[in-house]
């Protein structure tokens, strides 16, 4: 008796052990059910989205593998929420919405059926991955996204000549432009093409274009090659939650975004004179002014980073000038370039402040004329180095990143080249990728002096040891991901996104496995930015044309 006793609570202790988790988790669900279609029944790797009435942010789960999709308690807030979906492919039919009370979880399946618009859910990545042609006939269009998504020229029906007159027209915007919001360039680049060889690229390019668009299309919704699309998320990448918060105006471009120590979120604005200050607590927003020094010049700064002390620093662009914001005084100071160098192309996009301690000086480039700068902070002296001088057409100066010694690395996204600045000596050496035409853009230098960087026409995270002078690079499984930055985690993984393909890509270093999540719309990804403070830690990124910042939340 005293057997079968022990051995029934045995069984009972192994039961609870079992199911308290399990009741533990339906407990934490404040919403959840199911997604299905005809075609598939339970689907996997459907972006699931729930926005409160009258609330400026969205929270987005996905479907397992079971098609069941759960939004913890922690994320929803009691009201009514009104649900939508991304599943490349499909439509939600009906409008969905669930009334959250907080005291238990409420239930709502969806149902999809087969879109009747493909076109107008593909990704720029999918038009990519569509569109008949050579590589590279397709790499002038890594540059327009910049400004528009791609079916901006797919949809079209302009022929070669028009696309010809559209070009040059595209060509004297600013990049920091959107429909919304273009600005004028003064002037083009010292590294641009001109002349005869200009205009013979710009048709090849008009003739490609006018071959993919509808400009020969029967029907609004045809084109003259299959749409293909890239398939929904499965395992791992359906295990995130993901927070998008809105911006108060349309026209604002979070370019940059960084969280200091303090949780607080750090954004530069790529359309004007504004430094973001965000609570994600409690959704305050406060916009803090920057001058505008270069009046007629296209408004907006790109980079924004953090010295060691939590200071940011801005590149300002076309103000051409570098600016220090004391995010304790709330104080900004700015230091215009010299005038010699302050040339109507003067387009100061970066600075590297990280290791300013060593000598007291900080890097910027400049990338009106494939440009290095230094500047010392005491005597306010700027030197310059123009590596590309004697043959500068094609080169493009992207990033500046310094290492523990302050001297600097520089990509060069017009080819396959980062290169060295010595500190002491200012000797420059240039280094190759092992892939051609790779186009290093951003990245970060880690704790080893390992530099670390997107490869944005070569499709791969690379590092650079500079201590070996070894370089390593993972292609991102899908097409057309073109890497724009990296970011190193505690964990030795690295995280990059795109204009490209709407994912974030995380790569475990070690083993060389990719993790790729997809994020609720289409979203221009520029700077990436880690959270090393939470575990898992915390992806932030801002939509760039969305004029929303994002918070991805991997859940292992």
């Amino acid at each position: 008796m005293r057997a079968m006793q022990n051995f029934l609570a045995a069984i009972a202790a192994f039961l609870f052990i079992f199911f308290q988790p399990l009741v533990a988790s339906a407990q934490s669900d404040a919403l959840t059910g199911t997604v299905s279609s005809a075609e598939e029944g339970v689907m996997e790797g459907v972006l699931v989205n729930a926005r409160r009435e009258g609330a400026n942010k969205t929270i987005t789960v996905v479907s397992d593998e079971k098609g069941r999709y759960r939004f913890p308690t922690a994320y929803l807030e009691p009201g009514k929420y009104t649900l939508s979906i991304r599943a490349i492919g499909y439509d939600l039919t009906g409008a969905p919405t669930s009334q959250v009370t907080g005291k238990g979880a409420a239930t709502a399946d969806l149902k999809l059926v087969k879109t009747k618009d493909l076109a107008s859910q593909l990704s720029n990545a999918e038009w990519l991955h569509s569109a008949p042609g050579a590589p590279q006939q397709k790499r002038p269009l890594l540059s327009c996204v910049g400004c528009h998504t791609l079916d901006k020229i797919t949809r079209s029906r302009l022929d070669a000549d028009g696309f010809v007159a559209t070009i040059q027209r595209m060509g004297t915007y600013a990049n920091q432009s959107t429909f919304r919001n273009p600005q004028k360039r003064l002037t083009g680049r010292d590294t641009d093409l001109v002349g005869e060889e200009r205009a013979k690229l710009q048709r090849a390019q008009a003739e490609y274009f006018a071959s993919i668009n509808q400009s020969t299309a029967a029907t609004p919704t045809a084109w003259p090659y299959e749409l293909k699309a890239f398939a929904r998320p499965k395992g791992r990448a359906t295990r995130v939650v993901i927070t998008e918060w809105d911006l108060p105006r349309p026209t604002i471009q979070p370019h940059d975004v960084v969280v200091d120590s303090k949780g607080t979120v750090w954004y530069s604005d790529f359309s004007s004179q504004i430094i973001g200050k965000f609570d994600p607590k409690s959704g305050k927003l406060t916009e803090i002014p920057t001058p505008e020094l270069k009046k007629g010049s296209p408004l907006g700064a790109l980079s924004i980073r953090m010295d060691r002390d939590e200071n940011l620093w801005l590149g300002m662009m076309y103000q051409a000038a570098i600016g220090k914001f004391d995010t304790k005084s709330e104080k900004l100071q700015v230091w215009p370039i010299p005038a010699q160098w302050n040339r109507p192309n003067t387009q100061v996009n970066m600075t590297s402040p990280l290791n300013i301690a060593v000598d007291g000086k900080v890097w910027s480039q400049n990338n009106g004329f494939a440009g290095v700068h230094r500047m010392d902070l005491k005597t306010g002296e700027w030197e310059t180095w123009e590596p590309f001088k004697d043959a500068p057409v094609g080169h493009n100066i992207y990033d500046v990143i310094s290492d523990s010694q302050n001297n600097a690395w520089f990509t060069d996204i017009g080819r396959e080249t980062i290169g060295r600045i010595d500190a002491k000596t200012k000797e420059v050496r240039l280094y190759e990728t092992p892939t051609k035409s790779s186009g290093p853009r951003r990245g970060i230098m880690d704790a080893q002096d390992r530099i670390w960087f997107g490869q944005y026409r070569g499709n791969r995270i690379a590092m650079f040891d500079t201590k070996t002078e070894r370089f390593q690079e993972w292609a991102v499984p899908t097409p057309w991901s073109g890497p724009y930055d990296v970011a190193l985690d505690k964990n030795n993984e690295a995280w990059t996104g795109s204009m490209l393909n709407d994912r974030i890509a995380r790569l475990n270093t070690k083993s060389g496995q990719f993790v790729e999540y997809l994020l609720p719309r289409t979203t221009n990804v520029r700077r990436v930015f880690v959270d090393n403070s939470t575990t898992p830690v915390t992806f932030w990124v801002g939509s760039n044309h969305g004029a929303s910042l994002i918070k991805l939340e991997p859940l292992d």
